[in-house]
């Protein structure tokens, strides 16, 4: 493990310990990886990151549809009964998702969410993975 991400996940774990209720952290790439987690487990981080690929992947969708924005996402929120879920675009190619207990604290939430993809954007941010080419 790098010492990036190491760093990343630091930044999640501070993100979950100054909004109560919160769950679940997850940075994810535009193509579904998981690239950092807080709060869960491996299997349930890629399963939260392989949703997420879908949901921004339609979010982008709807974007588009309005003619004076850039056609890019740049938070998702559902509310489902027992929680809430918060997608965030993070740089390019990169998101932050959080999964929340129903009596969290939504405007903290966004704000905290805001404030960690303003601190370390750069560092989520996700290229696009080359072709690897078998010699």
């Amino acid at each position: 493990m790098t010492q990036q991400r190491l760093n990343i996940n630091w930044m999640l774990e501070g993100l979950a310990s100054s909004v109560p209720q919160t769950r679940d952290v997850v940075v994810l790439s535009s193509d579904g990886l998981c690239m950092a987690q807080f709060g869960t487990d491996e299997d349930t981080a890629d399963r939260l990151a392989a949703a997420c690929a879908g949901l921004q992947s339609l979010s982008a969708a709807i974007a588009a549809e309005f003619p004076h924005g850039d056609g890019r996402m740049k938070l998702v929120v559902i509310e489902v009964n027992g929680g809430f879920f918060y997608l965030m675009a993070a740089g390019a190619g990169a998101y932050l998702a959080v999964l929340a207990d129903d009596d969290v604290d939504a405007g903290l939430m966004g704000q905290r969410m805001r404030d960690l993809v303003a601190r370390i954007g750069q560092h989520l941010t996700s290229p696009p993975r080359a072709d690897r080419q078998v010699p």
